[in-house]
């Protein structure tokens, strides 16, 4: 299973969303994910991963571009 795909799968699971509706270029504002979301989703991605993801600085608004962050982190 890719990245962006356990990234879809937890995100679906933690709104209480079908997966499909999320697309690689869907944005966390177009599906209504607010800061407060992304930032419990990090967190917990952190723990999962074993990974620091500091997004700070990190222009990241859609599910891939996420994905391919957080790949980058784990390489």
């Amino acid at each position: 299973m890719s990245m962006y795909e356990k990234l879809v799968n937890y995100a679906a699971r933690q709104l209480g969303m079908d997966p499909s509706e999320i697309t690689p270029d869907s944005t966390f504002e177009n599906l209504g994910i607010d800061s407060l979301d992304v930032v419990e989703m990090i967190m917990d991605l952190e723990t999962e991963l074993g990974v620091e993801l500091e997004m700070e600085d990190q222009n990241i608004s859609t599910f891939q571009e996420m994905a391919d962050f957080i790949e980058s982190k784990l390489n």
